[in-house]
């Protein structure tokens, strides 16, 4: 059953800033693109919308599985490939280094 027929945006989130781990990051997302534009109600100075498939979220465990449930509803779709971290070895006694590239070691 589709919900409407706004496009959606499937991506992998990545790690918050406050993660040390990748909890969270290995699931794929299906959510839908605003479809109107937030509005500030006056009184509160509240953000709201109308759009209520902003609220949606569904999360799949491929890439696949979220591409076929957006055709099987007949949702355009786009899919954001995430970014690979570039993981640098180093150890703890390169600080110390005679020959560091980083700078001069004061102390």
């Amino acid at each position: 059953m589709a919900m409407s027929t706004g496009a959606v945006r499937i991506y992998r989130p990545a790690k918050t800033a406050m993660q040390s781990g990748q909890a969270k990051t290995q699931r794929w997302v299906v959510e839908f693109e605003p479809s109107s534009a937030k509005s500030v109600e006056p009184l509160m100075g509240w953000t709201s919308s109308t759009d209520m498939n902003q609220q949606v979220r569904l999360s799949f465990e491929t890439r696949e599985d979220a591409i076929s449930y957006a055709e099987r509803n007949d949702l355009p779709y786009r899919v954001t490939e995430p970014k690979e971290r570039k993981r640098r070895q180093v150890a703890y006694s390169d600080n110390f280094k005679f020959n560091r590239v980083d700078g001069n070691w004061t102390h």
